[in-house]
């Protein structure tokens, strides 16, 4: 992929720095600095290794009121986030955007709807795109233009970033890009709450797909459906797989950011970022964005 845009998925990203590192503290109050270190570290690295065009990091703020009228239990199992990295998100996202990297966020909307909507729109307009997360979701927009950049999985971390293009997605999955809701359906999604049909794991899953094209064709074709035992309950459950196909795709009708809306989001505040940096006693870290953004021409 020529030059591109970066869009990276904010929390997940921000979850994985601050498992990444030891627990650091300012030294005057005890204020915790280590998901700040492993966040500002894992951005230049990204942009060093990937040299895109364009840079843009989304935040969730307050989750998604569509999905949650759908599906009150959406989301509800997963664990409240540390308390140490809890402090720390507000200045994860001050850090963010004094580093031009946007920080977009909007309230009532998953921040996963903006990140897909943005870069099919980028797309759309004739941009390559690589999406920055571990989230199965954003296989479901990957495309000529848009490829996945998986980050190395905690139990095998010497496989390294990896990017997915339309042909990866299918060998990682089993089904193209445009099945990944209706496979996401059937298998359910632990991570969003969302549970699929009892039994059906992602190679049946697939093989569904494969034979019948879409949830609705395999839906159509309950009768016929091998194993046997999976033809009644598919019948039953028709409605709530459904509802399952609702959750998993996104929403690609949110509005944008126009051309004008990038080019600000994108300006860096040097003296906002060192005082920042400064006040956290990231003295490291200040020194280099001192270099980076005052002589851009070296990176």
């Amino acid at each position: 992929m020529t030059t591109k845009w970066l869009l990276i998925d904010g929390f997940n990203l921000a979850f994985r720095a601050f498992y990444g590192m030891p627990e650091l503290t300012r030294s005057r109050d005890g204020f915790p600095t280590g998901a700040l270190h492993g966040w500002v570290k894992s951005l230049w690295r990204l942009l060093d290794s990937q040299a895109p065009r364009g840079a843009l990091v989304f935040f969730d703020l307050g989750g998604s009121q569509e999905r949650l009228a759908l599906h009150p239990e959406y989301k509800a199992q997963r664990r409240e986030t540390p308390e140490p990295l809890q402090q720390q998100i507000p200045v994860i996202k001050q850090l963010t955007r004094a580093m031009g990297l946007g920080g977009i966020e909007r309230e009532g909307v998953e921040s996963d709807d903006l990140l897909a909507a943005q870069a099919v729109a980028l797309a759309h307009s004739g941009e390559a795109v690589q999406v920055v997360s571990a989230d199965k979701d954003f296989a479901q927009i990957v495309g000529e233009r848009i490829e996945l950049l998986l980050p190395p999985p905690t139990a095998n971390p010497r496989l390294g970033w990896r990017s997915l293009d339309p042909a990866g997605v299918v060998e990682k999955f089993g089904v193209t890009p445009a099945q990944i809701a209706d496979y996401l359906a059937l298998v359910g999604d632990t991570s969003d709450n969302i549970p699929g049909l009892a039994g059906v794991g992602p190679k049946t899953a697939a093989k569904w797909l494969q034979a019948h094209g879409s949830l609705e064709g395999v839906l159509a074709h309950a009768a016929q459906i091998k194993p046997e035992r999976f033809r009644e309950t598919l019948a039953a459950e028709a409605e709530r797989l459904r509802l399952n196909q609702q959750l998993t795709r996104f929403d690609l009708s949110l509005p944008t950011l126009s051309r004008a809306a990038l080019a600000q989001a994108q300006a860096v505040n040097l003296g906002e970022l060192l005082g920042l940096l400064g006040e956290l006693e990231m003295n490291t870290a200040r020194a280099e964005a001192t270099r980076r953004y005052a002589q851009p021409e070296l990176f």
